[in-house]
């Protein structure tokens, strides 16, 4: 055993120097280490640890905690970003005050660094004594990757620099020139579709493989991929100067890119049966505990789900929902992010904003003030879209904390109980619950597994919602195995299993007969709600071109107040957001400009 451990953490030490040789920057890349390649693609144990390392850093550019006080979250009109002397991209963003000089540059040096492991992998591979069929595998997995981490940097920036096959060293001649927007798409697109096409990779991934690419994998991302290209900013829109337009996006409009968008994620949903939404209310298999729109929070902790059976009728219990993870050991990261102070919480994945969380419908489907169910502030969860409390931590949540599985959380101000209260624990008075698990605590040692979902089939559903809506209208149905399906049919199949009322025109809330308009509205806030937290609200608003709306508003927070047994609940503004027309597009951070001459910034960041 001893043996072993020493063999494993070898292999890893270099797999890790494979990858450390790389400099931050991309176009000043130089072997620094001793490492030989030859060492690690002439043993499959070693290349397959390559290739680990590659996968480890996928979902990094949506970590709740990107930033060191926040991610994308608070970035946007998600959540308040912790208070801290170092200035950071979140803060920055929610300030208007982002610029080259203080933008985080994790986005280019790691999606370059990882592109660049990418194509020693494939250079190299061949090498490596092992099945043909893995080594085969392995590569189309690879080249996944590698289109994975150019769209990570397409979203961020626009169009970049593509490399191809190349691995730049020290003494090479690097390109620098970025590429058209719609080469990235077309590089992108083409690449995964080649994957797809030699047919080598498995229909979807079970046990141990989940977190590897899969034909379902592919095709969910490219219902991503199209569907930004399709959107608003990059469809047409002429957003940038003379210089930079082509960069951000097509020169004209055309209807056809939504049909891509649409194709795709049709063909993502129609995979077999093999995947659906976990709708699943009970707890625990032999049905004694039943909670309504128990599998929205289930989906969230997969792993530890993997078990449940929907009632005996389907396998892979939450993974039926989870196309991509994250793989994380346990811990209890998450929870130290996100948990009030008194269950262990540290804040640094911010804190929820009241107007999110005023977004979630009642218990109806109907918005607040337009539901048959009187809505309470002072107990905001009574009659309310399930989501809304599995997303929210608000005054008198019962919180996991130390062993305490009825610790209940404290924000309101007036009666001496200050550890949680908003202006002191909270600047919002709300806490995120989304992605916490409910058995474990920040000040406890029960570690849940920390993977987390990257693509799961609610999105691929919204995605085909929207993009069905934009190219056949609101209207549009068809039948998709045993189900109709169509952007009506998506989003009352969300709130079914939501937990949202049917009501008695089996609507879950919905209005009748929208126009097209109406439809869209109703599909972007659906995913405001069904997919807060998970990476896509930041980059949404931007794509709709609403972020000037969205991001340059006042941003709220929820005040309840005790006085003699009786609570009251005040709104109050905790920061007005300030959005500039450059911050539709990350800025190239400023080192990787001043050391590349005819690297075009992207443009009102001069």
């Amino acid at each position: 055993m001893m043996k072993l451990k020493i063999f494993l953490g070898m292999m890893l030490c270099l797999a890790l120097l494979a990858l450390a040789s790389c400099n931050d920057s991309f176009l000043d890349q130089t072997q620094t280490s001793s490492l030989d390649k030859d060492v690690v693609f002439g043993d499959s144990t070693f290349a397959t640890g390559f290739l680990s390392e590659i996968y480890y850093n996928i979902g990094f550019d949506t970590n709740l905690d990107r930033f060191g006080n926040g991610g994308l979250q608070v970035a946007c009109d998600e959540a308040e970003f912790k208070q801290s002397s170092d200035i950071s991209t979140g803060m920055a963003f929610a300030t208007g005050t982002i610029n080259p000089r203080v933008v985080t540059n994790d986005a280019w040096s790691t999606c370059y660094k990882n592109i660049r492991a990418c194509n020693i992998f494939l250079k190299n591979i061949d090498k490596t004594p092992m099945a043909e069929g893995i080594k085969k595998q392995y590569t189309a997995e690879c080249r996944f990757l590698r289109a994975w981490y150019y769209f990570i940097l397409l979203r961020h920036y626009g169009g970049i620099p593509l490399l191809g096959d190349t691995i730049y060293n020290a003494t090479d001649k690097m390109k620098s020139t970025r590429d058209t927007y719609a080469d990235c798409v077309d590089y992108i697109g083409n690449e995964v579709k080649s994957v797809l096409a030699e047919n080598v990779l498995h229909p979807r991934t079970t046990g141990h493989s989940n977190g590897r690419i899969s034909e379902a994998v592919c095709k969910a991302f490219l219902s991503r991929l199209y569907l930004y290209a399709a959107s608003p900013l990059y469809n047409g829109s002429g957003f940038g100067t003379d210089s930079t337009k082509l960069l951000l996006g097509y020169p004209t409009y055309d209807k056809e890119r939504w049909h891509d968008a649409y194709d795709y994620a049709k063909q993502a949903m129609a995979m077999d049966g093999d995947f659906k939404l976990f709708e699943d209310n009970y707890v625990n298999d032999d049905q004694s505990q039943y909670e309504n729109g128990w599998g929205y929070y289930a989906i969230m902790q997969p792993a530890d789900f993997v078990n449940v059976t929907n009632n005996g009728q389907f396998a892979y219990g939450a993974y039926q929902e989870v196309i991509l993870e994250q793989k994380r050991k346990e811990g209890i990261a998450v929870c130290q992010l996100l948990d009030p102070v008194s269950c262990g919480g540290n804040g640094n994945g911010g804190y929820i904003y009241s107007d999110l969380a005023d977004a979630f419908p009642m218990l109806d489907g109907k918005p607040i003030g337009e539901s048959k169910y009187t809505y309470d502030p002072t107990h905001p969860n009574v009659n309310r879209d399930p989501r809304f409390a599995n997303t929210v931590i608000y005054d008198g949540t019962k919180v996991y904390s130390a062993g305490d599985a009825n610790h209940i959380v404290y924000t309101r101000t007036g009666d001496g109980k200050t550890q949680d209260a908003v202006h002191n624990g909270t600047p919002t008075g709300l806490f995120i619950r989304k992605l916490l698990h409910r058995g474990a605590a920040g000040n406890w040692w029960i570690e849940p597994p920390q993977s987390r979902s990257l693509i799961r089939f609610a999105e691929v559903m919204l995605n085909y919602a929207e993009a069905a809506n934009e190219y056949y209208g609101p209207n549009f149905t068809e039948q998709l195995g045993t189900h109709t399906m169509g952007p009506l049919e998506v989003l009352k199949l969300i709130r079914e299993r939501a937990g949202i009322e049917a009501g008695d025109n089996g609507m879950y809330g919905l209005k009748a007969n929208m126009t097209q308009d109406e439809m869209r509205e109703a599909i972007r806030n659906e995913r405001r709600i069904e997919l807060a937290f998970e990476g896509f609200r930041f980059f949404d608003v931007r794509r709709w071109m609403i972020a000037d709306q969205t991001e340059n508003k006042d941003m709220h927070g929820l005040e309840i107040t005790s006085s003699n047994g009786n609570l009251s609940a005040n709104e109050f503004v905790v920061r007005k957001h300030v959005f500039r027309k450059a911050m539709y597009f990350f800025p190239i951070p400023y080192d990787e400009i001043v050391k590349t001459p005819g690297l075009i910034q992207n443009p009102y960041y001069e």
